[in-house]
């Protein structure tokens, strides 16, 4: 049966980049079709109709054409803009981290249906949560499990005999937790009892309990190192989307009151358009 020559489908714009003239490519990650490169054609122009729906971090109903090489972008509406991502320079980066995760872990032309369920929910929970981190901590572990790198936190990756809760290790080229007694030559980080207790719990744990965690600024800081690692392992490149989320957190007292400005900068920044 012969390919429609239009489609439509919803999807969330992970970025963009510059074509020709007034073009740009729109990376899409769909819940059918898994992630889309599309022309959004005229978008830099002042009067374009689509260049508010096609921005990084927006949620649109897209009417497609198919082309040979990338497909055209006819129309687009806006479902959902994240208004408080864009507003709020620190939501924004861990945003950000979130979409570029999905653009470098998925191909083209797979059911995403979960994993785009897990980025909209991701994407709604930073805008919200006290804390954006700790929902990106949880999307890293879903992320991990549902692209077959879920870290080993039961046994040792080594003996594999059960873990104790104090004195492991976190070898992320192991591809899990390593015991006091095969540690040793591994390479690894060590492992707080507090932070083994808490990964154990954000792998197995649905996120609206795991939201009624309270982390510290350390504890924190030591789950991110953890699953960081294992994500870019996995990738087998860095987040660069990580270092906007690092000189935000280190300078968001100073620029808090002209985060709006900021914003589009940072943005221009992650997406590798300046």
């Amino acid at each position: 049966m012969p390919q429609p020559h239009v489609y439509r489908t919803e999807a969330i714009v992970l970025r963009q980049r510059p074509l020709v003239d007034a073009d740009k490519v729109c990376v899409l990650f769909t819940p059918l079709h898994g992630r889309i490169e599309a022309v959004a054609k005229g978008v830099r122009r002042t009067r374009s109709h689509l260049a508010g729906h096609v921005e990084p971090l927006t949620r649109s109903r897209f009417l497609l054409a198919k082309a040979r090489s990338l497909d055209i972008i006819t129309q687009a509406e806006t479902i959902d803009a994240f208004p408080a991502l864009h507003d709020d320079l620190d939501r924004l980066s861990r945003g950000l981290y979130a979409a570029e995760l999905v653009d470098r872990f998925t191909d083209s032309a797979a059911d995403g249906t979960r994993l785009y369920q897990h980025l909209l929910d991701t994407l709604h929970r930073v805008e919200t949560a006290d804390s954006p981190d700790l929902p990106l901590r949880w999307f890293e572990m879903r992320l991990l499990d549902d692209q077959g790198y879920r870290p080993q936190l039961q046994q040792c990756v080594r003996c594999e005999s059960p873990l104790r809760p104090d004195g492991n290790a976190f070898s992320v080229p192991a591809g899990g937790v390593a015991c006091p007694e095969c540690r040793t030559g591994l390479i690894g980080r060590p492992l707080s009892g507090r932070a083994f207790k808490l990964l154990r719990f954000l792998q197995t744990a649905p996120y609206e309990q795991s939201a009624q965690v309270r982390i510290d600024a350390g504890l924190g800081r030591e789950l991110e190192g953890h699953l960081r690692g294992a994500v870019e392992l996995a990738l087998d490149q860095e987040v660069r989307a990580a270092r906007f989320v690092e000189v935000v957190r280190s300078t968001s007292a100073d620029v808090h009151n002209g985060k709006r400005a900021a914003a589009p900068f940072v943005e221009r920044r992650a997406q590798g358009e300046d």
